[in-house]
């Protein structure tokens, strides 16, 4: 059918859907205690349980392992017709520092044509685009052409596998799912559809050193005293050679990336490079952040600039963040970069090293649902071509779907997009990607209904 009804009712509906995302982003849903109460993570997860059940879904919460909430709402399919699960999740990261941002991060706030705050497009904004997509089909059809499985984690951020847990412990409340639509993605940039087919597996490792019994004098005892510091910073530079490889013993990084190129001058702007910088690696930068690990530190235990005094330092820490190509395994990666680390302790110095946590990359096969999604991303986006794109980032719970649904496809897309700064201060969408997302949603699933 054309997609012209479909087009209006989503059309229709967005201006709900956008009050749904500023009511979903003033939840500061944050799923570490340490940061933020737990208690609005529950207030999100009642909320999307509610707006879904308005659907008339069968909407429930379930208790991860975790302690976070899950939204679990189904209904069940017309006869002869297939089960999707949707997929997406309500937890956010935390807003860091709040004089980076140019407005509130928990008010969600229009400027220059996109909706900034946190969680605007990662990932309730993936959450509005499922509620946006079925409220245009119940206004077309009157009724779901399909069966669905929704599923809202409540702590995908955190990387505590409460959800993975949970549905390897309940795969036969899922087995019944042909395909995953996984909305916690994006295009290559606004108006520039694509579906990611492939995601990096992580490892996050904490580095430990401690030189001295206790921190002392730097007039007294520095330059005879080892530096706790500075032995941190040693070990830290054998992680990348002079042209910005990841070097970490025994673990490959000559990878190339095959789908859509990443233009080096556009990924310098998205990245956010100062003027005259160029991408670092020696390979194109859509082989270095799609298909080669990368070694990120992302926390370091020392004094503050501010405050400190004339010491050597005791002792230093650092938290380190190792992304993998899609077919590595995350554990023995991140077994590699002890090793690496412990390798290269001087004498008298002592260093611990362990992983943290680890998340398993994915890439997607294809097949006739993701054909399907491609041709109603394409007619959503006016005709565009639909690329294919890598992911930098995790998202554990697609290979935890393989395993526990056999036979299931799984279809990554979204509503981010490189301007989005995710994780990071002014977060924001695109209205129009939610707008077009939805409607590539809303027309995939009209297509599966049978003849």
């Amino acid at each position: 059918m054309s997609s012209s009804p479909l087009r209006a009712a989503v059309r229709a509906r967005m201006p709900a859907g956008l009050d749904d995302l500023a009511a979903l982003v003033a939840i500061p849903s944050v799923h570490d205690p340490a940061v933020q109460s737990l208690d609005d993570c529950h207030r999100v997860a009642e909320a999307v349980r509610v707006a879904f059940g308005d659907l008339g879904l069968e909407a429930r919460l379930a208790t991860t392992a975790d302690g976070s909430q899950a939204v679990i709402a189904t209904h069940p399919a017309p006869a002869g017709a297939p089960t999707v699960l949707l997929y997406a999740h309500h937890d956010v990261q935390p807003a860091g520092d709040l004089a980076a941002w140019t407005s509130d991060p928990w008010t969600l706030t229009p400027r220059d044509g996109r909706l900034y705050g946190r969680g605007a497009a990662d990932c309730k904004g993936g959450i509005v685009t499922h509620l946006v997509a079925l409220r245009a089909l119940l206004d077309v059809h009157g009724a779901y052409p399909v069966g669905l499985v929704v599923v809202v984690e409540g702590s995908e951020e955190q990387g505590t596998d409460g959800l993975e847990q949970y549905v390897s412990s309940h795969a036969a409340d899922f087995r019944h799912a042909d395909t995953a639509v996984v909305m916690d993605a994006g295009n290559a940039a606004v108006g520039v559809p694509a579906l990611v087919t492939t995601l990096r597996g992580t490892a996050f490792v904490e580095l430990r050193v401690r030189a001295l019994r206790g921190t002392v004098h730097s007039g007294m005892f520095g330059g005879a005293a080892p530096d706790a510091i500075a032995v941190l910073v040693a070990l830290l530079a054998t992680l990348r050679d002079e042209v910005g490889d990841t070097t970490v013993d025994g673990l490959d990084a000559s990878q190339t990336w095959d789908g859509l190129p990443y233009d080096a001058d556009r990924f310098a702007a998205d990245a956010g490079l100062l003027d005259g910088a160029v991408p670092i690696g020696s390979a194109d930068p859509a082989s270095q952040v799609w298909a080669r690990p990368a070694l990120t530190v992302v926390g370091i235990d020392a004094p503050a600039v501010a405050g400190s005094s004339p010491s050597v330092q005791a002792t230093a820490g650092a938290a380190l963040n190792l992304r993998v190509p899609p077919g590595v395994d995350p554990a023995a990666a991140g077994e590699l970069l002890v090793a690496h680390l412990l390798r290269r302790a001087p004498a008298g110095v002592e260093v611990t090293a362990r992983v943290t946590g680890v998340g398993a990359g994915f890439r997607a096969e294809g097949g006739p649902s993701s054909a399907a999604f491609r041709a109603a991303l394409s007619e959503a986006y006016d005709g565009a071509p639909v690329g294919s794109l890598g992911g930098g980032g995790s998202i554990p719970l697609c290979a935890t779907l393989e395993r526990a649904i056999p036979g299931v496809e799984v279809i990554l897309a979204g509503v981010s997009e490189p301007a989005a700064n995710v994780h990071g201060p002014d977060e924001s969408v695109d209205p129009s990607e939610i707008e077009h997302m939805a409607l590539a949603e809303a027309l995939f699933l009209a297509s599966l209904t049978t003849p």
